[in-house]
């Protein structure tokens, strides 16, 4: 098995490492900030009514990501370790899972995500008020003000959650346990298969130099910066004994619960402004 530490994965955590060092938390902007390209689904749709406008302030600010535009312009505008600037950043699923998921995480901002139907890899091991904060895949514009009032009113509780979730990725998604991922996963692929693949008759082997020498531009930088140098000096890691049905029953209760939380938290804030309001 080879693996090896993926320099583009190891720059871009560095970058992020270094915005997060210079820019402190207080000192980002006190908003939940969105950029991508919400045409892509519905739920992204449906995200943009929460930008701010003359008539609302959710204390979201969201932007559309013209990519064709962006790839004309060489992505000068797309880095993602430097939109790190705000205290809370929002994820929200496209087609399916969003590859922006761990750049997020990675901000030392406070993760709003929004109720996902899909999982990357590493998602089922982020624990709700640890990790990110929930927010309702309907009521979006409301889930996300209560989101935000409540980190700028709790800094410490906030900066945690987002510290929490970038150490996260920044310990346990490198890429030599993604290496680790792979491999265990195309080897019980490869035990639930009822025949014994064959290379076939004709076929041509395609080595990494293939593969690479016909790119151009951002394509190959980012393969042969992706090169892997060499074997590993160790195997891949163990995998674990599966989870007995009971821890797994309490960490979903631990979640859910955890979820319930914040949406009484929510009901709470909105029935006090509505009471105030009525009061005054």
């Amino acid at each position: 098995m080879v693996r090896d530490q993926h320099k583009t994965m190891g720059e871009f955590a560095g970058g992020i490492e270094g915005r997060n060092g210079r820019t402190k938390w207080l000192e980002r902007e006190p908003y939940a900030y969105w950029k991508g390209n919400p045409y892509v689904a519905d739920a992204r749709r449906d995200l943009l009514k929460c930008n701010v406008s003359e008539e609302h302030d959710w204390n979201a600010r969201l932007f559309v990501q013209d990519w064709i535009l962006e790839s004309q312009q060489g992505y000068k505008h797309s880095g993602l370790a430097s939109q790190c600037a705000h205290r809370f950043k929002i994820y929200i699923e496209g087609h399916a899972w969003s590859v922006s998921e761990k750049y997020i995480l990675a901000c030392d901002s406070v993760t709003l995500l929004v109720k996902p139907y899909f999982y990357d890899f590493f998602s089922r091991s982020l624990v709700p008020l640890k990790h990110y904060w929930p927010i309702r895949g309907t009521d979006k514009c409301r889930s996300l003000k209560f989101a935000v009032h409540w980190g700028n009113t709790h800094h410490h509780e906030a900066r945690e959650i987002g510290k929490a979730a970038s150490d996260f990725l920044l310990e346990k998604v490198t890429m030599e346990h993604v290496y680790d991922y792979m491999f265990h996963l195309l080897k019980e692929y490869a035990n639930l298969l009822k025949f014994k693949p064959k290379v076939p008759d004709g076929a041509t082997e395609l080595c990494s130099e293939v593969v690479a020498c016909p790119a151009n531009g951002t394509e190959r930088e980012f393969m042969t910066e992706s090169l892997s140098k060499g074997p590993s000096p160790t195997g891949p890691c163990e995998m674990p004994p599966p989870y007995e049905e009971k821890v797994i029953g309490d960490m979903w209760r631990r979640n859910a619960m955890a979820m319930r939380r914040v949406e009484r938290w929510e009901n709470e804030y909105w029935e006090s402004i509505i009471d105030s309001r009525q009061q005054g």
